[in-house]
């Protein structure tokens, strides 16, 4: 075979690849809406009893984005689908943070807040718990928590410097914290980030992950009683 069909068989494979390469997948598009309108394909997500948080389309930076602020409150807002993790591993995404909050503490349940998080929750089968974690789970059923991940990540921006390292929630093991930024080093200005979510879920639960049952980004200040002011950009999943 000549050096010349050798190039052409290499250009076509190349085409070839192409044509089948997945799009990615937009999780959210904040950048196409209107400052000040609707956000589009995305709902309340409270968590107990705890205040809401307020979530606003705003200009940024020349872009549309998400304002969230929480003043001793604590809800996000989701986006729910249904996605191949392995198949859309990589997960993109721009934020910022006016300031971490005083008194967080990755480690406790009184510093259980962050000025922003992105939560990647999983259609993990309640009933493939362990015996003492379904149990846990019937309990607070009946207790009337009707939304309960039994699995998720949440990427935060840590209150301290200290927090690079995952760690269990403080409140449920079932929901593994990931810092992505640690700190106020990085805090008034917008940070790009990426993560391997199917690489991230194994090194932390030890399983293959289930797929993505959808993404919510959230400001939470409730358990420490003070205020934060974040900024969400498009979040998107793309293949390898």
């Amino acid at each position: 075979m000549t050096r010349t069909h050798l190039s052409l068989l290499s250009v076509a494979a190349l085409v070839t690849l192409t044509a089948f390469a997945l799009p990615d997948y937009a999780v959210a598009s904040f950048s196409n809406m209107t400052p000040g309108g609707t956000i589009n394909g995305w709902q309340s997500l409270n968590l107990g009893n705890a205040p809401e948080s307020r979530y606003t389309l705003v200009r940024d930076g020349g872009t549309t984005v998400v304002r969230g602020q929480a003043d001793a409150s604590a809800s996000g807002l989701v986006r729910r689908f249904d996605i191949d993790t392995n198949r859309y591993p990589l997960l993109s995404w721009r934020w910022k943070a006016d300031d971490v909050i005083q008194g967080g503490n990755i480690n406790s349940r009184g510093g259980d807040d962050y000025p922003a998080r992105i939560y990647v929750l999983f259609d993990y089968d309640p009933a493939d718990l362990s015996f003492g974690d379904r149990v846990k789970y019937r309990a607070l059923r009946a207790l009337g928590y009707d939304e309960i991940p039994v699995r998720a990540i949440s990427y935060v921006w840590a209150n301290r410097a200290s927090e690079t390292r995952p760690v269990a929630n403080a409140y449920t093991d079932w929901v593994q914290m990931i810092p992505v930024e640690s700190g106020s080093a990085n805090v008034g200005t917008w940070r790009n980030e990426r993560r391997d979510v199917a690489a991230d879920y194994r090194a932390v639960f030890g399983e293959e992950p289930p797929a993505i049952a959808g993404i919510a980004i959230m400001s939470d200040a409730d358990n420490t009683g003070n205020s934060a002011t974040a900024y969400f950009g498009d979040i998107r999943l793309s293949t390898r």
